[in-house]
């Protein structure tokens, strides 16, 4: 069976080293693209799972329960909001002589929780910025790569004097595939981008519910108190 004349291998064949070099990274930018959305969306699908924990976690009978209960999910990141508050409201207690002792704790412990919210943060929009590139830029190296197959398309028509549909319509035709390569990389990496993007805002929603309610944990419903062991835990509310 004869090959197709105007198919990709017709156009990969025919092609100089610039449309193949165009062709190489619209490939390059789509592996890169999809590798961010299905890493993401799996990651995103777990804090989702983790953020259901939460709940669990402020009825369990201590903080140390409920640690546990947030720790059934690696990486979670309500998990380390939890271990920053309480890492930060122990050494404010225990370091009293540092110059943070000077501050006031409601102050200390909002800016431990400011600061563990912006690494969540940063980690849940890690690899965002690619698929934002790709988005916006996949168009446009899809296009050069047509205007480049059109240019090298009609000076080879040139050269050989030939000019009938059927000598023009194969190479151009060849070269306006690479638009439709630049547009199938780019609009998955939007929707992508977008999806991703909603999901975090979400997760964020409930991670500033979470660093309040844990604010509000360790200021008023859990007294501190100094013991032998150089730090300070946190005491379960007595009944009345």
């Amino acid at each position: 069976m004869d090959s197709n004349p105007y198919g990709l291998a017709a156009m990969w064949a025919q092609g100089d080293w610039v449309i193949k070099a165009v062709a190489l990274v619209l490939l390059v930018m789509s592996i890169a693209s999809w590798t961010v959305i299905v890493a993401r969306s799996l990651r995103l699908i777990s804090i989702k799972k983790a953020a259901a924990a939460v709940d669990q976690f402020w009825h369990t009978h201590s903080f140390a329960e409920g640690l546990q209960v947030l720790g059934k999910v690696s990486g979670n990141p309500f998990l380390n909001l939890a271990m920053e508050a309480q890492a930060a409201v122990n050494h404010h207690t225990t370091n009293q002589d540092d110059l943070h002792g000077q501050m006031n704790l409601a102050d200390w412990l909002s800016e431990a929780l400011r600061g563990a919210m912006d690494d969540a943060v940063e980690r849940l929009q890690a690899g965002l910025s690619i698929l934002a590139s790709v988005g916006s830029t996949a168009p446009f190296v899809g296009l050069f790569g047509t205007v480049w197959g059109i240019y090298h398309a009609l000076v080879g028509i040139g050269v050989s004097g030939q000019a009938s549909i059927d000598k023009v319509a194969g190479p151009v035709g060849e070269a306006l595939i690479m638009t439709a390569f630049g547009l199938a990389v780019a609009i998955p990496a939007v929707l992508g981008y977008n999806a991703l993007t909603r999901g975090n805002k979400g997760v964020v929603g409930r991670l500033n519910r979470f660093s309040r309610q844990l604010h509000a944990y360790f200021l008023t419903g859990s007294p501190l108190k100094k013991d032998s062991a150089v730090r300070t835990v946190p005491l379960q509310r007595q009944g009345n």
